[in-house]
Order: structure tokens, then sequence, then C-alpha cells
């Protein structure tokens, strides 16, 4: 049945189809954009009750159009109960009982007679209520609303203003609107959104479409313009049948299209570029491949949108696959076309790269002075200086070639100054290790220059050997040192400099690489490398690395309590720190681990509320305390505990053998017990008193050697 202007039936249920046909809308947001305008629908009716909170969604969005179908829909909603508060019963009547005025006003403006209001506590008093029903809201009242609510939430990257066919109205969204659909059921729904009148109607493909299309209900529509319009109307089913059709002809080709965040960021952007997906084979001349293949897959992917192919052992080939908005017959045209376009952008890349080959790095370093880095930091040039020598001092604490280290962090800028990395900033370090190379420079500085970069995102690989490593680490701690030197800290969801990304780069080489180095010893190199030019933030930058290494762990499985027992004390050494927290794990399950977490926590309020005189007080040989001042049975127990673990403890800790510390800590349990049972802390006597205070802080820093086990106390 053709969709006609109807009135609806009460309460009649159908799926709702809504539709803004635009002009084309921006590939990169438009996978978000049909997310949220589905979204926004959906919220809008179930808020008014027009749909269940469980209700199907289905979303639909191309180059030229938003869509949603919600299932399920109302026509209008159930009636809904309304409670109205009135006077307390002490102001609505009177002495004798009768209502006052105010009561009777409030009545009459509920519509209500006084017969029909009830008397209920509202918690404080009693008072007069009002309860009746109100008709649920109707659709056809509400879809307008609804639309231009949803419409108004969009993530649009930027709105444009253009003027109604009337020449006088002027509407902004992000690309302007053409036509509009909505359907429950079969029956069309009236609405008018940004200009535009609500109809049937709907257009399919720009060239291989049957022209206007009409929907006849909501649930035709995919299948509608399918048929007849060559349309794919559903984002993800259109670049499902993208990716099997790249699969499948790179398959036949004995190749592959590659894989990472680039190829899925790719197929996502092709998905929003058409409706009716073809992929075609395109080549270009071998010649090319002399280019650092590099250059050759940005340039295919990021200009021309193609997907470059790659043999079995993830060498380009001299092909790429194309994805078209045309599926034709013969499709010569459309590969040619192509094939002419890609050549230019490729004779591009290898003339930048001759060109580039004709100066070293090092004659490129001097020209970094005159690149500014930051305004209060200076130029690229003293950047590289500072980085220098924070590489140096790196290199030299682990033992590793400082020469190297110091050559690599010279050269590691330079190719910003070269005409590729000005064209594709995306191959900075890349091209200065093919350049490197060229130079005759060490293999260690050529790889360094790529990988001082990494890790650039999380699960990216970190640095594959120890020159790069020093170098990645130097570089993300200038970085660090200066801005957090002159206050650029990141706030909220802002952090323009990526300081962050920062943090956990330098805590993901420390961790993992296993590297022995001292995050105090780094950040006092790092703003030292600054000569006096910022604020020494030291104390504020160690923070801010604790802070990502908690939630970096948390996201590893470690609980928050495992990590704050290690975290929350200031680990220096943080390659230690997994072992640590496997160490309080592995406690956690023992049966003394909750009584000596608890105790632990007993003793930390105990000192902290001590005065510095009591515990200043303390004196003796045996580990702070004065045996000789040991009068109950219970504190000498304790005592001799502490003198009998202590060496073992001490062992452990040397040997990084986090879990035997712990696990002999747990035999401190019946002596901590028995001393809270019987002995008291703060007694009368001075002298005593210190003593016994004393006795806790040795025994306190003993079960706190590995971590605060306070932290696990539930």
């Amino acid at each position: 049945m053709t969709a006609a202007l109807l009135s609806p039936s009460p309460a009649t249920t159908a799926p709702l189809l809504v539709e803004l046909f635009t002009e084309e809308l921006p590939p990169k947001a438009l996978a978000r954009l049909g997310q949220a305008f589905a979204e926004g629908i959906a919220e809008g009716l179930r808020t008014r009750g027009l749909a269940p909170a469980d209700a199907r969604v289905e979303r639909f969005a191309t180059p030229r159009r938003l869509a949603v179908r919600v299932h399920g829909v109302l026509s209008q909603a159930p009636e809904r109960a309304v409670e109205q508060k009135g006077p307390s019963v002490k102001v609505g009547l009177d002495a004798n009982g009768l209502p006052t005025q105010a009561l009777l006003k409030w009545a009459e403006r509920q519509g209500a007679e006084i017969r029909q209001l009830e008397r209920a506590s509202d918690g404080k008093q009693e008072c007069f209520w009002f309860r009746s029903t109100a008709p649920g809201e109707i659709l056809d009242a509400s879809i307008e609303a609804i639309i231009e609510h949803a419409l108004g939430r969009l993530p649009i990257p930027k709105l444009m203003q253009y003027q109604l066919a009337d020449g006088r109205t002027t509407v902004s969204f992000v690309r302007p609107a053409h036509g509009l659909v909505v359907l429950h059921g079969d029956r069309l729904v009236p609405a008018q959104v940004l200009g535009v009148h609500a109809g049937s109607i709907t257009r399919g493909h720009r060239f291989q479409s049957a022209g206007a299309l009409e929907i006849p209900d909501a649930l035709s529509y995919e299948s509608v313009l399918r048929e007849r319009g060559r349309v794919v109307a559903s984002f993800d089913e259109r670049r499902a049948r993208i990716a099997n059709l790249l699969q499948e002809r790179a398959a036949a080709l004995q190749a592959s299209i590659g894989e990472g965040d680039t190829v899925e960021a790719l197929l996502d952007e092709v998905t929003a570029l058409v409706e009716w997906p073809a992929v075609y084979l395109g080549e270009f001349e071998s010649d090319f491949l002399k280019v650092p293949p590099e250059c050759l897959i940005l340039t295919m992917r990021t200009n021309q949108k193609y997907f470059p192919l790659f043999d079995a052992n993830g060498k380009l080939l001299p092909k790429f696959l194309l994805v078209s908005n045309m599926e034709v017959d013969d499709p010569s045209f459309i590969v040619d076309g192509n094939q002419r376009v890609v050549r230019p952008r490729l004779a591009d890349a290898r003339f930048f790269f001759e060109q580039d080959l004709k100066a070293t790095l090092e004659s490129r370093v001097p020209r970094l002075a005159s690149v500014v880095y930051h305004a209060r930091l200076g130029s690229q040039g003293e950047r590289v200086e500072r980085v220098r020598a924070i590489a140096r001092e790196i290199a030299g604490m682990l033992g590793a070639d400082v020469a190297k280290a110091d050559r690599a962090a010279l050269l590691a800028k330079a190719d910003l100054l070269t005409g590729m990395v000005g064209e594709f900033p995306e191959l900075q370090g890349v091209m200065g290790t093919y350049y490197a190379r060229h130079d005759g420079e060490p293999e260690d500085v050529a790889i360094a220059i790529r990988e001082h970069y990494q890790p650039r995102f999380a699960g990216d690989a970190l640095p594959s050997q120890t020159t790069g490593l020093v170098l990645a680490m130097a570089d993300k701690l200038e970085t660090l040192a200066g801005l957090f030197g002159i206050g650029q800290l990141p706030t909220g969801d802002k952090d323009p400099f990526a300081l962050r990304r920062h943090a956990l780069g330098l805590i993901r080489m420390l961790v993992e690489a296993r590297l022995p180095l001292s995050l105090s010893a780094l950040l006092r190199g790092a703003f030292a490398a600054f000569g006096g030019k910022v604020t020494d933030a030291s104390d504020a930058l160690a923070g801010f690395v604790h802070e990502r290494l908690a939630g970096w762990l948390r996201e590893r499985g470690f609980s928050a309590q495992e990590v704050a027992a290690v975290v929350d004390q200031g680990p220096d050494d943080l390659a230690e720190v997994p072992a640590r927290l496997e160490a309080v794990r592995a406690f956690s399950g023992l049966p003394e681990a909750q009584a000596l977490a608890a105790a632990n926590k007993r003793i930390g309020n105990i000192l902290r509320k001590a005065e510095g005189a009591d515990l200043a007080a303390a004196s003796g040989a045996t580990g702070g305390f004065d045996t000789a001042l040991l009068a109950e049975p219970a504190e000498r127990a304790l005592a001799d505990t502490i003198v009998a673990l202590a060496p073992g403890v001490d062992a452990a800790m040397q040997a990084s053998d986090y879990g035997t510390a712990l696990a002999l800590m747990a035999r401190a349990r019946e002596p901590v017990d028995r001393f809270f049972d019987s002995v008291m802390v703060m007694a009368d006597d001075p002298a005593v008193r210190a003593n016994r205070l004393a006795l806790l802080a040795r025994l306190r820093e003993l079960m706190n050697r590995v971590a605060d086990i306070s932290r696990l106390s539930v």
C-alpha cells in the first residue's frame, strides 16, 4: 500500500522510519553522524513513552542520507499518572475544618473538586493531593520536536548556513537538506524540519537510480533503495561488503591490502564515499618502487583513497585496489582515469625523495635554529641540544653507547626540513631513517631516528634497540619537562601537547623494557637540560607519571587496591612495579592478609596522631626501639619477631623477591594481634609510649617494604 496521510488509529504500534536526505556529508564524520542521529531519535521516542526501552533500533547512513528505523513505536503513548501536591492541611482547612480560599483556588487551578482531593503526608506534614491521569503524547505532535532535538545534538564538525528556496529563510546544518521521510508503518507522519516537509519520496544513487523512489512503508526502506535505487543504506552492511570485495580481489592476486588502524580508517572513509560499491584493480609503473614504500603507500591511501597491495612477504606491489561508486560492465574508463591521476602523485613523491638525497641530514641541522618549537621554549635547534644532553645522560646510566645516542639525537629532527616530510608530515622519522642510511650513518642511529617517536599510541611497539629507547625517552622527557616547567599542564580532557601519551610512552619503556632507571634521576636530568629556562616541576611531573602509571596498571587487570598499595608509595624504579604488584596479589590471597592489612592501617593512624616528641624520644640499638623498655610479654614477642624477620626481608628485597618478602611478613600476624590485644600503646610513661611508637614504626616500615599493605584493608 502506498504511504498516505491518514489519521492514526488509537494506540497503533508500528516501525517508525525517519530519513533526512542531504547533499554529500563529510565522509570522516558520517559514521558518527549516523549513529548519533539514530540514538537521538530513539532516545526522544523512549523519553516520551512512544517506544519501549528495549526497542530495536536500525541505523542507516550513506553519503547523502541519515536514517533510522525504530521498531514498536506507538502512535500515542499510554496515559500517565499525574500527582499534584497542594497546600498543607493546616493551610487548606480553617478552624472549623472547612476549605480555605487558598485550598479552593488551588483546586480550581487543577480542575478538581474538593471531594476529589486526597490527604497524605509528604514526609514532613500532611498535605492535600490531586491524583489524575493525563493522555500520553501523540507521535504526530511530537515527531518534529524529536527530530529537531536529535539534529541539534549531532557531532557536526562544522555548520554551514544556507538559504531556503523562499530566498529569505536561513538555516544551519552540516549540509543542505533536500528531503525528509517520516513513516509510521505505511502511514505518512506530517513534519517539517530544516525547511523540508515530510513525504514518502527519497532518491537513490546519483547516477544509477531509477529516479525518485517512493517508500511504501517503513519496513521496505532498504529493499527499495537496494533494488530500485542502487543504494546499500546500512553503513555497516556497506562496509562489510567493501571489505569482502577487497579481500576477494586481493586473494585472487595472491596479495593483501595490509592491516592495522590506517587500513580500518580508510575502509570507514571509502564506505562514507560510496552508496553502491564496486572494487577495481589499478596499476602503476614498477619504477616508482625505487621510492621508499611508505611514501607511495601514504600518498595512495591519504590522497587517493586507494588500497595498496602487498605480496606474501609484505612487499609493496605496483598495484592497488580502488573502491568506486559505479558498478559497470566495462570499468576500463574508471581504472584508466584513476591510473592517470595516481601517476603524478607518485611522481611528486619520487621528486621529493630524489631532491632530499642531495643534502645530508647533518647539513640540515643548523637550519633547525630558525624553526620555532615553542614561543617560551625556543627553537627546534635548542630543543635538539636539550634532547642530546638528556640522551647522553640516559645512555650513561644504562651503560649504552653514548656517542651513538648523541648522534641519533643530533639528527632526529633534521628530516623536518626535507621536502618529503614537508609534504607528508606523517613520515617524520621514517624518512630520517632512509636519509641516514643514505648518508652512511650507523644502523643503530638510523633506526633510532624512526623509532624515537614510539610508542605513538596505545599498543604501539617500543623501540627495538637500546639507542632507540634512549632517544625515545630523552625526547619524551624533554617534552614533559619543558611543558610542565612553563605550566602547560593538561586540563580535563584537553591535552594539546599529548603529555598523557608521552608519559604513558615513558612508563611503557621503563616497565616493559625493564630498564633499571630512577624516575627521579630522569626528571632531574630533564629539567637540568633547560639550564634554568623553566621552573623545576619534578614533583608535579612525578605525580603526573604515577597517575598515568596507576591508570595503565588498572587497565592491565590489577585491582584499584593492589595498584594503590604499590603506586601510592611513589615508586622510583618503575621497572619493578609489576613484580611488586604480583607479590601483593599473591599476599592478598593469604589468610593472614586482611588482619595484617587492618593492623597496618591501625598503626598508620596511631603514628599520624602521635606527637613528634614521642617518636623523636625513641632511641636504642635495635632497629629504632630500646629493648630495655619492652616490659610486656606481647611487645617483647613482637620485637623478637621483627628482629627475626628483618634479615630475611632485607635479603628478599635485595634479590627483588617481593613475594618472599611479603610471605615472611605474614608470620607476624599472631604477635601483632597479641600486641594490640594486650598492650596499651599510649602509655602514661613518656619513654615507654615513645618506645612503643618506635616499635610500631619499625614494624610498619618492615611491612611496607614492598607495598603499603594497609591499602588492602577492606
